[in-house]
Order: structure tokens, then C-alpha cells, then sequence
């Protein structure tokens, strides 16, 4: 019996991304900054873009699979698909789906996008506000409760309390992704640099969270990576990046309705990870960077935790600035480029460029020798998903 198995089937063979605004200031809409994207990585990958027979994305993203086969010019469209779920949680969920479809024989040249234009169609997640409330909202925003940044920030109190983490370690992960930002020239915040003091003295969204710097950004802009077949990968411009592992999901009764899910103080990656590194056949120490997805940063620190790379007995240890840079002694380098706090809220997509970026030897803070990157998804909605990318050394 074969087994079933992603690892090293198929690989990136493109990244692109488009120049990156601030809420509301793209010039273009969004269905727009989603093709130059998907060009970006077309003529990255040196793939004309009417051979792409294949479309994934994920949070509701509004670029339909059909509508940009039919504006790319693609010869067929073969798959077409949606990762369910909100926000960026289905990040690494939608390049494994792409990759998916490659290795099944259902596309053979699959791009994996995200595309937002919030000055077009409001700010995420308010564009289609109800007349009426249900589910968990009917149950808390009645007591205020409205905000990710109100529902996450108690599950993130409640680890922080139950393990004795201190606030500088957030500190750390914000401080981490402004400290890369500043080299790289398409991050919305380079030429703002963030100090302990101006941390310090930003006021308080709820806690533990400061205003912008625990918080990611909005943004416009769109990001795609093409994802082939292994063995065609070899023969394109590019060093491949193979796909080595890749979970999705969540663990028993992780989305347990109004905050009452068993395992509460969770990003919900405990089963996703595991089958994660199991698929990859390697662990948190064998990665050399980290891209993880901050909608907070305390909910980089659970993610960190549950894919193993911190142990929350000494989280205040681990996360220190110095631990978490390019270069210097930083052991575990994370969101290399700023990430979604400092580079840009693509909802993760341009996370997944930078891994590819590291392992091709191209990154604007490149780690030296990278052989393997994880990106790990949104935390603390459901269902997450995360991966593992690796270079031909790791096969």
C-alpha cells in the first residue's frame, strides 16, 4: 500500500504579490490587485499564466475562480476551490489544497491567492453586517464582546495567567516583526521602527494587547503563490520549494460554541500540528524560520507553543528579542520580512512568499543556510491549518 502523503510531491514554483497599502489607499480593486499578483508569480514561476487550471484561496476571499480563469486567458479551468473558514486561519490550508489537487492529477498548475481591497468593500469582516445576530454573537454582544481583539485577548489572559508568562514576551514578537520590517522596502511600516519605549507608551486596546503593535494591520493588496508537480518544478527558473508537510483542522470541540470549548486557552493547532510534523517526518527543531501568522501576538505565542517550538514553562526565556532576529544569536528567526503586523495583513499569502524567499536563498534578511521554514497559520479560529516547506536537501 502507497502511502498518502504530500511530502516532497509537489512544490512552489512561483511567488508574487503586489505593491502593499495601507486600509483603503490601493489606486486599484481588488480583482485587480489579485491578477497582478497571480501575473507576479506566473512570470516569477516563467509559466504563462493561460496554462494556471487551477484556483484556491480561503476567507471568503471575492476573486472567483472563474472570473480570473476567464481574464487570465486560461486554456481550461480544472479546479477551482474555498477553504472554509474566517480570516487567515486557512492560509496554509488553501497552498496544501492547491497542492493537493496537483499530486491527485485533478490541475496540473494550481495558484493559491488571497486578494483585498478594504477601501472597496469596508474594512474585513464589516461588510456585510446583519440586522440581527446568531450564534455566538446572539450569546456576547449583547455584554460587548464584538471584536477578535475582546474574544481572543481572554483565551490569551487565561494561558498567559495559568503559566506565569510575563508581557514582554509579547513584546518580543511584536518588536521582532517591526525590527525585519525596516529592510524590507514593500512592508507598509519600514521607516517606523518600534522601540520598547514607544511599545510601552502605546495605549491599550484591551489586554494584553497595546494599540497597533500587539494588533496586525488592515491593509490592500494581494498575494499568490503556483504550485506544480515536483518533477516539473526541476525544470523552471527557480531553486523548487517542496511541500513537506501540511494539517488543517482543529482538535475535539474546538469551536465549542460561546467560549466553551473544553480546551479553552488554545489556538486550536494541538492535532493540526502533530499531523503536521508527522507528514513532514521532521519537528520544530530541524526549522531554521518560522512565519507565524500574527492576528495577535498572543496568539503567536500559542501557536508556538502548540507546534512545540516554546515550551510555556520558559516562554519568558525563549521569546526574547535577540532569540527571534536574523543574524546575531537569534535561535528561532520569525517573520523574517515583518510579517502580518509590520509587512502587510494578507491575511498570511505573503508569509508563505517569504518562506519560499528564505529557502531560495532571495530573502532581504535571509537566514543563512535555510533548509526548512514553517508558517503557521491564523490561531484561534477554526478551522487552522499550518505547513511545513523544505528545499531537494530535505527529500
Amino acid at each position: 500500500m502507497s502511502e498518502r502523503t504530500l511530502r516532497g510531491k509537489v512544490a512552489i514554483a512561483g511567488v508574487g504579490e503586489t505593491i502593499y497599502y495601507k486600509h483603503g489607499q490601493s489606486p486599484d480593486a481588488e480583482f485587480k490587485l489579485c491578477l497582478q499578483a497571480i501575473l507576479a508569480a506566473c512570470k516569477d514561476a516563467g509559466i504563462d499564466p493561460r496554462d494556471v487550471d487551477g484556483f484556491a484561496s480561503y476567507g471568503g476571499d471575492r476573486s472567483e475562480a472563474v472570473r480570473l480563469a476567464s481574464a487570465l486567458g486560461c486554456k481550461e479551468l480544472r479546479f477551482s476551490n474555498m477553504f472554509w473558514g474566517g480570516g487567515g486561519g486557512g492560509v496554509c490550508g488553501a497552498v496544501a489544497n492547491a497542492g493537493a489537487a496537483v499530486h491527485a492529477g485533478m490541475a496540473n498548475c494550481v495558484i493559491a491567492f488571497r486578494s483585498l481591497a478594504q477601501g472597496q468593500f469596508a474594512r474585513y469582516g464589516r461588510g456585510n453586517q446583519p440586522a440581527t445576530v446568531g450564534g455566538d454573537d446572539a450569546f456576547l454582544a449583547p455584554y460587548g464582546l464584538r471584536s477578535p481583539a475582546q474574544r481572543f485577548a481572554m483565551k490569551i489572559t487565561r494561558f498567559m495567567t495559568d503559566n506565569g508568562i510575563r508581557h514582554e514576551a509579547l513584546r518580543s514578537i511584536a518588536m521582532a516583526s517591526y525590527h525585519h520590517a525596516q529592510s524590507n522596502p514593500n512592508a507598509v511600516m519600514q521607516g517606523r521602527p518600534l522601540t520598547v519605549e514607544k511599545y510601552e507608551a502605546s495605549r491599550w486596546i484591551i489586554e494584553p494587547f497595546h494599540r497597533l503593535f500587539d494588533c496586525c494591520q488592515e491593509n490592500d493588496g494581494a498575494g499568490a503563490v503556483l504550485v506544480v508537480p515536483a518533477d516539473r518544478a526541476k525544470d523552471l527558473p527557480h531553486k523548487p520549494v517542496y511541500l513537506l508537510g501540511a494539517a488543517q483542522g482543529g482538535h475535539h470541540r474546538s469551536n465549542a460554541p460561546v467560549h466553551n470549548a473544553p480546551d479553552y486557552a488554545s489556538a486550536h493547532f494541538k492535532t493540526v500540528a502533530r499531523n503536521m510534523w508527522d507528514m513532514a517526518k521532521l519537528g520544530p527543531k530541524d526549522c531554521d524560520v518560522v512565519q507565524a501568522y500574527e492576528n495577535f501576538t498572543g496568539g503567536v505565542l500559542l501557536s508556538l507553543v502548540e507546534h512545540g517550538f516554546v515550551d510555556p514553562k520558559t516562554a519568558n526565556e525563549e521569546l526574547v528579542l535577540e532569540n527571534l532576529l536574523v543574524g546575531g544569536t537569534g535561535r528561532m528567526p520569525m517573520n523574517t520580512s515583518g510579517g502580518n503586523l509590520a509587512e502587510c495583513y494578507m491575511h498570511g499569502l505573503e508569509m508563505v512568499n517569504e518562506a519560499v524567499r528564505q529557502l531560495r536563498g532571495t530573502a532581504i534578511n535571509q537566514v543563512a543556510g535555510a533548509d526548512v521554514v514553517a508558517v503557521l497559520g491564523g490561531p484561534m479560529v477554526t478551522p487552522v491549518s499550518s505547513l511545513v516547506v523544505g528545499t531537494e536537501a530535505t527529500l
